[in-house]
């Protein structure tokens, strides 16, 4: 019978999709030093070596092989690696690349993410490539109004006043500015509907980047209106990376599976190439159907779906109930000013966190709120703070969770023990990135320590030792913790006020007119 039941367990782990099933495995690559790269363009190596970056991590290998190598961008890519890994630059070098021999500026690649914050930092990477090449980036998050956005995003031809132009010989036609543009879907769909002159007719290339979150929120169904937007132009005429590099690979190898597979005979080559990436890529042939995937092939770290940083070490922290935020600070305090991240399970209690440890006297150490409610001013400048060492300590929501590079993060630490395995990797790779060393540290009480074993589990981690916080430190804060409770209280209560006296403003606006 148990046999029986580890079978079941075994198969019920089984993609039901068959390209699943058969995945490049991207732990049986090197690091690539640059200078041992085929086809790489020149310029392109001088950028990356201004990126203080001289050779390729696994992923990027993987993927450049399957783009730039021999695979050709024949097949739509799936990327599923760990937080860290390298997958921004992973499909921001190839893409630069391809586009590097254009010779109309229109807009050809697309990549799509969920965050402002995290659209800004990859258009950041791109930003860093693509002028070495003569392409420019653009960005559409809505971090500033939509009509300069326009300016940015559409070029109008130059006309000069008093002039008559015969009609048959002028036209007026608007083009787009950019080559590249880094978009979140809200404002994506803001520009297809209203902006003239913004067209996906032209498009190479389509990125949704932590594709497991984009896939589950609709943000006004942009993705089937881009599908639909590029799909009714397939003409075959998709450039192929056999057209613009020499014929010999060199020193890289294919290892795709060669051949028509069941379900593809037949099928026109598309003229928009996609590549999806996430750290935790669902499984779901629902969900990954509406990306009308052509000839998918993933790319994947080993046999584990899901898989964390292999530098970062995990401990539990135990906590008496109604004593946790002074088992937090006794542990920011253990780790003497290192970058650190707390994380907690919403914005509210990211807020109340962050108040309450303000009322701390004395805990000589700079910390900062950072959650979606915020500004997108506030949330920038705070980011540039913690980037800079001015801010030592990050207090977040989940909105920190996904794909945020900051570089330094020694710590991350789970205020609120996580729900979900896919949280857990997305918030514990903010540090061991990129080959560096971290350490993620959970609070939990002893009833939550089972349930948090079995979700590691899920991850192949089976060791994860108690760090046990000083029982001085937390008996010389109580009489402060007690005090900052009351003032806590106090803070919430002219919260409250305050919020329902602008509630009663805006009504008696509302009846007035």
């Amino acid at each position: 019978m148990e046999e029986d039941k580890g079978l079941k367990k075994e198969k019920k782990n089984i993609p039901v999709l068959p390209w699943m099933r058969d995945p490049v495995d991207i732990t049986t690559f090197d690091q690539c030093s640059l200078d041992l790269l085929p086809f790489i363009d020149p310029r392109l190596v001088a950028a990356l070596k201004n990126m203080s970056i001289t050779s390729l991590f696994p992923v990027q290998l993987a993927v450049w092989q399957e783009t730039i190598g021999p695979g050709s961008f024949e097949r739509d890519l799936c990327i599923n690696s760990p937080t860290g890994s390298g997958k921004t630059l992973a499909y921001a070098l190839p893409i630069v690349q391809m586009l590097s021999t254009r010779a109309v500026k229109c807009l050809r690649a697309l990549v799509v993410l969920p965050t402002r914050d995290l659209a800004l930092q990859v258009k950041e990477v791109f930003s860093a490539l693509a002028p070495a090449v003569g392409l420019s980036v653009g960005l559409a998050v809505g971090q500033s109004s939509i009509s300069d956005e326009i300016s940015e995003l559409i070029k109008k031809p130059n006309v000069e006043y008093g002039i008559c132009y015969d009609p048959e010989e002028f036209s007026y036609e608007l083009q787009s500015a950019v080559d590249i543009l880094v978009a979140t879907p809200g404002r994506l769909m803001d520009h297809i509907n209203n902006t003239d002159g913004f067209t996906l007719e032209h498009l190479s290339y389509l990125v949704v980047d932590e594709t497991d979150r984009l896939l589950r929120e609709a943000y006004q169904s942009w993705l089937p209106t881009v599908i639909q937007l590029t799909s009714s132009s397939v003409d075959g005429n998709f450039p192929s990376a056999a057209d613009l590099l020499p014929c010999t690979y060199g020193s890289l190898k294919t290892i795709r599976r060669m051949g028509t597979e069941r379900g593809f005979k037949g099928k026109a080559y598309p003229r928009l190439a996609k590549m999806v990436l996430s750290a935790t890529l669902t499984q779901d042939p629902s969900k990954l159907a509406q990306l009308d995937l052509h000839h998918p092939l993933l790319l994947t770290t080993g046999e584990r779906r899901y898989k964390l940083p292999e530098e970062l070490k995990s401990f539990k922290v135990l906590c008496q109930s109604k004593l946790k935020p002074l088992y937090l600070v006794s542990l920011l305090q253990s780790l003497q000013g290192e970058k650190s991240i707390v994380f907690t399970s919403s914005v509210e209690s990211t807020h109340r966190l962050c108040t309450l440890l303000k009322f701390f006297d004395n805990l000589q150490i700079e910390f900062k709120e950072y959650s979606r409610l915020q500004r997108q001013s506030v949330r920038s400048k705070t980011l540039r703070a913690f980037r800079s060492g001015q801010v030592q300590v990050l207090i977040s929501s989940d909105a920190m969770t996904r794909g945020m590079d900051v570089e330094g993060v020694r710590n991350v630490i789970n205020y609120d023990m996580p729900a979900y395995i896919k949280t857990f990797i997305h918030r514990a790779g903010r540090t061991a990135r990129a080959g560096l060393s971290g350490c993620c540290f959970t609070l939990m009480h002893k009833d939550e320590v089972k349930r948090f074993k079995k979700m590691l589990q899920k991850a192949d981690c089976n060791s994860c030792p108690t760090y046990s916080a000083s029982s001085e430190v937390i008996e010389s804060l109580r009489s402060v913790y007690t005090s900052a409770l009351e003032k806590l209280r106090e803070n919430v209560e002219s919260e409250k006020f305050k919020k329902s006296k602008i509630r009663l403003k805006s009504s008696n606006v509302r009846k007035e007119k």
